[in-house]
């Protein structure tokens, strides 16, 4: 008589079930090709190709336009310095006298968001960083919650930083958080000062509406029909002021308005806020900006636009996806992971340089020779205008 095996039991008196090994790839590989076989894949795959090869082939090619050097991140936290131990990130930079001069926001052991001073004559290595701030708000007490945009109590965040030749000065524009209030500042120093680092900042003077939220102005680095031009929105609108002056006296500020816009027919599924002051070429304006997408709306992508010379407040192009996005392990391993956000770009002996923040803790650079970037986003703007896209995706920005 044949002994019948007796069932093993778990502890809950339930037959337990069987160890099946799993198969190999080869044995899964073969299994998979007899239910879909291998000539429908390429089938489907070429008639893809066949319907789309443009685009097909520049998705490809679009993430070299502007490239992460290896040196990245150029700027980090010095745990010896107390103001600067947590954050360094979001720079503003300046070209004077052949050197790259990078303006960053630093965070430290008390939670004031500072600015802290480094120069590199390439642009890509650092030269020189100055162990004290270079400018910190009078009044930093704090908030009792920390900043909406990279953390801290209070103080200045995220400078833009531009220099006007013919007035001899600099001029920068921040956000200035504290307790109840999340407002756009304005300051300046002149050149020699700065050159010589006699930090002689001009008193704050508040730009935008004192009783309302916001954030990111940027002044254009030259007059435009005589008057300064600062932009202060991009969404839906381009938004810009034509001032006389910028001395912002008896309470004058700017008054603008940002309404979170969808572009179904972007990258972007919302659109943030401008990114660096914008830079001349001979084709326009180029401004770059934020935006995050409708599937990943964590993550702060970066994306460019080229305005009219004349009128800064007409679009002439927008790329149809972003020129830098998070993509690297410094990018995801800080304070806010996912997030690539500027402030500050130049162009230098016709390399085009822009300087970000890594999430919210880093500095970085990327880059691209200028007539490569151009000619790049020439050829997007072609191949959207055959695909009849490209009037579409600008009225995204302007409203029209």
């Amino acid at each position: 008589m044949r002994k019948q095996k007796s069932k093993r039991r778990s502890r809950a008196g339930k037959p337990r079930a069987r160890y099946t090994p799993k198969k190999s790839y080869k044995a899964r590989k073969i299994e998979v090709e007899k239910l879909h076989p291998r000539i429908s894949q390429e089938v489907s795959m070429k008639t893809f190709e066949e319907s789309m090869p443009k685009i097909y082939r520049w998705e490809d090619s679009r993430r070299i336009l502007l490239r992460k050097p290896p040196i990245n991140p150029i700027l980090r936290p010095r745990h010896e310095y107390p103001w600067e131990a947590y954050q360094t990130f979001n720079p503003g930079v300046l070209l004077l006298d052949g050197k790259i001069h990078i303006i960053y926001r630093a965070i430290g052991v008390d939670g004031i968001s500072r600015f802290g001073y480094a120069v590199s004559k390439d642009g890509f290595k650092i030269d020189e960083r100055l162990p004290n701030p270079i400018y910190q708000r009078r009044n930093n007490k704090p908030s009792y919650y920390p900043s909406p945009s990279g953390g801290g109590y209070g103080g200045c965040e995220d400078p833009r930083i531009v220099v006007m030749k013919k007035d001899n000065k600099i001029y920068t524009t921040y956000n200035a958080f504290g307790p109840g209030e999340l407002r756009v500042a304005f300051t300046s120093i002149s050149v020699d000062d700065f050159i010589n680092r006699r930090w002689n900042w001009r008193e704050e003077k508040i730009i935008s509406n004192p009783s309302e939220v916001h954030k990111n102005f940027v002044l254009f680095p030259e007059k435009i029909d005589g008057r300064y031009v600062i932009l202060h929105s991009i969404s839906p609108r381009i938004q810009v002021s034509y001032l006389e002056d910028l001395e912002f006296n008896n309470g004058k500020y700017i008054e603008s308005y940002h309404i979170p816009n969808s572009n179904p027919n972007g990258w972007e599924g919302r659109v943030k806020s401008p990114g660096a002051p914008p830079l001349k070429t001979d084709e326009g304006w180029l401004l770059f900006y934020h935006g995050l997408s409708k599937k990943e709306p964590w993550k702060y992508k970066i994306g460019v636009m080229l305005l009219s010379l004349e009128k800064p407040e007409e679009v002439l192009y927008a790329s149809s996806f972003p020129v830098i996005e998070p993509d690297q392990p410094y990018e995801y391993s800080g304070f806010k992971p996912g997030v690539t956000y500027t402030c500050g770009a130049v162009i230098k002996d016709r390399e085009l340089l822009v300087y970000y923040g890594a999430a919210d803790t880093y500095v970085c650079v990327a880059h691209s020779p200028l007539d490569e970037f151009l000619d790049a986003l020439r050829k997007d703007k072609d191949m959207k205008e055959k695909l009849g896209l490209s009037k579409l995706f600008i009225n995204g920005f302007n409203g029209s």
